[in-house]
């Protein structure tokens, strides 16, 4: 991979050559192991990028080549930078119009390419670069009209529903799963990007007292399918399989990733669940099969959002660190935990999270685990500012120097 590369570039040079001297002096230590070492960079409501809208083309370049340089002097090796947040495109799509979060009006075009220049600053730093997308979301807000004419969800009138004030793409209707599968894939042919990455969202998470409207949908393709759940399963499956060999059809070297969150199933609910009592579970409330899909080796990673602290009740990170250890475990898929840099110093939060050496024991766990790959970091913002030095931490007890990715 173009990351990996440039990580190696880096040690031997230019030419690719090393001194003899130097060689020697390498033999004779160990080589560090590879590890994934990764942040995320959401655009979604201009969370960590750009810092708002409109900004001229030149200051958004600069913003996000700072993130990019932030993320060498943390000694990371991955951006993974979210190119579609609301069925729009950080890149000149023939499919979507260009993203609101850059200009303010969504479909106006930037003046300059930030999907391109994201994947040739990265690796010009050493650092790989995975297109984040999101497949579901279209809106934050329920207000067809507010799309650009010619989005494809005011064309496509039936394809979107509201639920919970945001609209959605219907994952039951196997003409949205083949055009947002269409639309990611232009730029994975467009662009060196060196992994595909989806989060957590697939269906929508349940909102109390509302119902995801899909039961024309249902009546029509699920008549195979003892239950609705079992065929909104199926539905993601679908999209999780038939994108990773469309993947490897296009450019077999992209790797796949998906970040769900963090618990599969609690143990009460199935005893190859996780020992946790959290509300929201993957499998029941998402239709995310995550484990199966591991196991399935339709995805070459996953990164699963373990935020919560050590020895939190009901999610305790120490004992999903060992689960999901399990669950990889003879898979060859990687292991890599996603990480919630941005609870670090949130009065909000448990009092774990105002300790900066929370985040540093985590990756002291998780080095016992074989299966785990590395860490991401949510999110960028953070881990530029850094409000009680809990990525400093990090990087002093874990980082001591620049490793290639896995």
């Amino acid at each position: 991979m173009a990351g990996a590369t440039g990580a190696v570039l880096a040690v031997t040079g230019a030419t690719g050559t090393t001194p003899a001297g130097a060689e020697r002096r390498e033999r004779s230590r160990p080589l560090r192991r590879a590890q994934f070492r990764g942040m995320w960079v959401a655009t979604v409501a201009n969370r960590d990028w750009p810092s708002r809208t409109g900004l001229p083309a030149a200051e958004q370049r600069a913003e996000l080549l700072a993130h990019l340089d932030t993320a060498v002097e943390r000694r990371l090796n991955a951006v993974v930078l979210q190119v579609r947040p609301t069925a729009d495109a950080l890149w000149p799509s023939p499919y979507e119009p260009w993203a609101q979060c850059l200009t303010g009006t969504q479909g106006r075009d930037p003046g300059w390419d930030p999907l391109g220049t994201a994947v040739e600053e990265a690796h010009a730093r050493g650092l790989e670069l995975h297109a984040w997308f999101n497949p579901y979301r279209v809106a934050n807000h329920t207000d067809r009209t507010r799309l650009v004419a010619g989005h494809p969800a005011r064309v496509n009138p039936g394809w979107a529903l509201p639920y919970g004030g945001k609209l959605y793409y219907n994952p039951g209707l196997p003409e949205v799963r083949r055009f947002v599968q269409d639309a990611m894939l232009d730029a994975l042919r467009r662009y060196a990007v060196d992994a595909v990455h989806w989060d957590d969202y697939f269906y929508p998470y349940p909102v109390a007292g509302q119902v995801f409207a899909d039961d024309e949908a249902y009546a029509r393709y699920g008549g195979d399918f003892p239950d609705k759940a079992s065929w909104r399963r199926n539905n993601t499956d679908l999209l999780v399989s038939e994108m990773s060999a469309r993947i490897k059809e296009i450019k077999p070297d992209v790797d796949f990733g998906a970040s769900p969150f963090g618990i599969w199933r609690n143990i009460a609910t199935d005893p190859e669940g996780s020992d946790t009592s959290a509300g929201v579970q993957t499998y029941d409330d998402l239709y995310a099969d995550t484990r199966k899909w591991i196991r399935e080796g339709w995805l070459d990673h996953v990164v699963p959002q373990l935020y919560w602290n050590i020895g939190m009740p009901g999610s305790d990170y120490a004992k999903l660190l060992a689960w999901w250890d399990g669950v990889v475990r003879g898979t060859g898929v990687g292991l890599y935990i996603g990480e919630a840099l941005y609870k670090a110093g949130d009065p909000a939060q448990p009092a774990a999270w105002r300790d900066p050496g929370e985040l540093s024991r985590h990756l002291e766990l998780a080095a016992a685990y074989p299966g785990v790959g590395g860490h991401c970091y949510f999110a960028a913002k953070e881990v530029a500012s850094d409000p009680i030095g809990a990525m400093t931490t990090v990087v002093a007890d874990h980082y001591p120097s620049v490793v290639r990715p896995p």
